[in-house]
C-alpha cells in the first residue's frame, strides 16, 4: 500500500503523528499529503471531497486518509452538516434562489375560477410567481369568459392564462374554452383545468385521513357535502372559509397535490412567461 505522507527521514527513532478524523466542512482548508495541493472544501458528494485553490482551481480527492490540517495528519470525513448543503426548493419543487427581490409584474397575467383556487396556488406557487413577475386573479365563475378575455386583449407580450374547474369533456366549461379558442385573442390565451368539481380536490385525501373525497349527491352544494362528509360545520360561508383554511394547512408542498392539477398550473406559468416571437 502507498504511504501519501511519503518517506520522513527524520522519522527514524521517533514515532509518528497519529492521524485524526476531521469532517470536511465547508471552508475547512487542507494539504493532499501525495500532491501538496492545498485548498478550501467547496463540495463533498458521493466519497468525494473538491478542494479549491487560491486561483479558484478546483480538484477532486477521495474522502478519507491522506490530508493534513495546519501540518497535522487527518482523515476526512463525511462533514457535521450534508455537504454540498441540500439545495433549497421552494413549495412547488422548484430551486429556490435566495435574495431575489420580486420581479415587477409582467402585463400576462393567470386567471383561476375562485379565490380558493388562487390561495392554493399563491400557496405552493407563489414564490416562482413573485421571481417570474406573474400576477394571479380570481374570476369569480367563468361564464363571461369570452367577454373577460375580450377586455383584456391578449397579445404576443401580454399573454393569458387560465386555470377551469371540471373541464371534462363535452361540460360548458368545455364549450367556454372552446369559444375562447376561437375568438380574436385565441392564439395569445391558453385555457386549461383539472377534471375536479372544485379545487378542494386537488388536495389528496390521505393528507385529510381519507382514502378518497367524498361522493356528494348532485343536488347538494359540493362543498357543503364535503364539509358534512367530513363532520365539519358548513352552516355558512364563514364556516365553509375556514373548513378551506384547515385543509389548506394540510398543503406543505406539490407532493400533496394531486398531478392534475400540478401539470396544469406548470403549463399556465410557461406559456405566460414565454418572451414573444420574432
Amino acid at each position: 500500500m502507498v504511504d501519501r505522507y511519503g518517506t520522513d527521514v527524520l522519522a527514524a527513532g521517533r514515532r509518528k503523528p497519529r492521524s485524526t478524523e476531521h469532517p470536511a466542512d465547508l471552508g475547512l482548508v487542507v494539504e493532499d499529503a501525495e500532491t501538496g495541493y492545498v485548498g478550501a472544501v467547496v463540495r463533498v458528494e458521493y466519497g468525494r471531497v473538491d478542494l479549491e485553490d487560491r486561483h479558484g482551481h478546483t480538484r477532486g480527492f477521495p474522502l478519507g486518509p491522506g490530508y493534513l490540517l495546519d501540518g497535522r495528519p487527518v482523515i476526512l470525513t463525511a462533514p457535521r452538516r450534508s455537504a454540498p448543503a441540500a439545495v433549497g426548493k421552494t413549495p412547488s419543487g422548484s430551486v429556490a434562489v435566495p435574495g431575489v427581490h420580486a420581479r415587477v409584474a409582467r402585463s400576462s397575467r393567470i386567471y383561476v375560477e375562485g379565490r380558493h383556487d388562487a390561495e392554493l396556488i399563491a400557496q405552493v406557487w407563489g414564490e416562482d410567481l413573485r421571481i417570474e413577475g406573474v400576477v394571479v386573479e380570481h374570476l369569480g365563475g367563468i361564464d363571461d369568459l369570452v367577454g373577460i378575455v375580450a377586455d383584456f386583449a391578449p397579445g404576443p407580450g401580454r399573454r393569458l392564462g387560465v386555470l377551469v374547474d371540471h373541464l371534462v369533456a363535452g361540460s360548458k366549461e368545455a364549450r367556454i374554452a372552446e369559444a375562447v379558442r376561437r375568438g380574436s385573442g385565441g392564439p395569445d390565451t391558453l385555457v386549461v383545468g383539472h377534471p375536479y368539481v372544485d379545487i378542494w380536490q386537488a388536495v389528496k385525501p390521505q393528507r385529510l385521513g381519507l382514502a378518497a373525497w367524498p361522493k356528494v349527491p348532485r343536488h347538494m352544494e359540493w362543498k357543503h357535502g364535503a364539509c358534512e362528509a367530513l363532520g365539519l360545520p358548513h352552516a355558512d360561508q364563514a364556516d365553509i372559509a375556514r373548513a378551506w383554511r384547515r385543509i389548506r394547512s394540510r398543503v406543505r408542498d406539490w407532493n400533496d397535490l394531486e398531478p392534475a392539477l400540478i401539470g396544469r398550473v406548470e403549463e399556465l406559468i410557461d406559456f405566460v412567461t414565454q418572451p414573444p416571437g420574432p
